[in-house]
């Protein structure tokens, strides 16, 4: 066998020795500028053919058949339309998985862009528009243009990647279950364990370029209520003949701002609490019967969300008792933790999001009281969960419609930097590499 030059020797001994990039930043900016048109692309299909949670059956089998494609191992129908696709790099190494939500939100599109949304469906007996509001569809393309540049690197990949596009992040419809949850209770992890997990979310108060992190607690725990005041139906000439239901409800809106407000201490982590529905009644002089309230409150910490639910219920219910009538209140069984990032892990990954945000734009930013059911991943696993700012140069962030607006606007630009990122955690984390 011929000796090996003294290069040669010294390459071999680099290869195999944790933190060597076997994969270098050209490479994967050549993979991912291969697929820098498809994404865009993908996004604008998905855009113009959004899918409610538990419904994503178009985004799903497309999902599907670009995974299978790529050569793939992969497993369809988890938590009714999720997917995952597995690849197993060339090298041994660790595992980690890859989430992108792929669900739309029961909203009708202002945004005049040639592949708006004309989509309608019905949501709680009510014909609504149905939009990616929230930028799940650029999430959804992003990381499919991740696996095909993933999959690009295969042969210096080291270790396994499972990429996991789940349906129903914005909750499943009334009366069933989906999400985060049900694809970890159905089993995802046990197909491969990761070792790390891995997400990102476009987000309007970020202009295009810019990367948004926080270490520890980052996005805030959700629930949902509901409460019911019932009162007595009258003539709407004759109110003292009944007890107003309409009134009580907007006497409990108003008494529920004051818990936040003047009951909850919030010097170390905010919360919020929102009505954001309420239906009662028929006809203009007719007082109904009940009205139902319906509505969301954000925290952070679990003492704190056990107050606020005392809270609520006492002042609904004792707003109701003084004027004749009762409140039940219900606390949805669904709710999201809070979304916690790794500290080692985020400390980790942070130079791999900085070669990444325009200029090294990566920021720290304020807690998120907006919700993520990628925390149940992040209650298995250590896990980083990052924003890529979608709002165009030259507008106010802090000023551009939020996401769930049906005027959310996606600066396409915002799309080749997610993929990126999302490649290059990915790739650095299985190299063990410290750029």
């Amino acid at each position: 066998m011929p000796r090996l030059s003294a290069l040669a020797a010294a390459v071999l001994f680099l290869a195999s020795t944790p933190g060597f990039a076997a994969i270098s930043d050209r490479a994967i900016e050549d993979a991912a500028r291969a697929v820098d048109a498809q994404v865009v692309e993908w996004r604008r299909d998905l855009h113009q053919n959004p899918e409610l949670g538990n419904r994503e059956f178009r985004t799903s089998q497309k999902v599907a058949e670009h995974l299978k494609a790529l050569g793939l191992e992969v497993k369809t129908g988890i938590a009714h339309t999720g997917v995952v696709g597995i690849l197993r790099g060339g090298k041994p190494g660790p595992t980690i998985a890859l989430r992108a939500d792929m669900d739309a939100l029961p909203v009708t599109e202002q945004v005049d862009v040639p592949f708006r949304s004309t989509v309608t469906t019905e949501y709680r007996g009510e014909k609504v528009g149905v939009m990616h509001a929230c930028g799940h569809d650029a999430h959804t393309a992003i990381l499919m243009g991740a696996a095909s540049a993933l999959v690009a690197l295969r042969k210096d990949l080291p270790g396994t990647i499972l990429f996991v596009f789940q349906p129903a992040e914005e909750g499943a419809p009334e009366g069933e279950r989906g999400g985060a949850s049900m694809m970890l209770e159905e089993g995802i992890f046990d197909l491969v364990k990761p070792e790390a997990a891995f997400g990102l979310h476009v987000f309007s108060t970020l202009n295009a370029g810019v990367i948004g992190y926080r270490s520890g607690p980052m996005m805030a725990a959700s629930d949902r209520f509901r409460i019911v005041v019932r009162g007595r139906q009258t003539h709407g000439a004759r109110p003292w003949g009944g007890v107003d239901p309409i009134v009580v409800s907007s006497q409990i809106v108003l008494g529920l701002q004051t818990i936040v407000g003047r009951q909850i201490d919030i010097s170390q982590y905010p919360a919020v609490v929102s009505v954001g529905a309420i239906k009662g009644g028929i006809r203009n002089n007719i007082i109904p019967d009940e009205v139902e309230m319906i509505g969301t409150f954000r925290t952070f910490d679990p003492e704190v969300r056990r107050q606020i639910i005392e809270r609520m219920t006492r002042t609904a219910q004792d707003i109701a008792h003084s004027a004749g009538a009762t409140a039940t209140v219900e606390i949805a069984d669904d709710n999201n933790p809070v979304v916690v990032n790794d500290p080692r892990l985020t400390s980790r990954m942070l130079p791999s999001l900085a070669r990444v945000g325009r200029g090294g734009q990566v920021k720290e930013i304020p807690y998120v009281t907006g919700a993520e059911d990628f925390a149940f991943f992040g209650q298995k696993v250590p896990a980083l969960f990052f924003f890529v700012g979608s709002t165009p140069d030259g507008v106010e962030a802090a000023q551009a419609p939020s996401n769930h607006s049906p005027q959310f606007y996606l600066d396409e630009g915002s799309l080749p930097v997610g993929l990126r990122a999302m490649t290059g955690v990915a790739v650095d984390y299985l190299q063990g590499t410290k750029r």
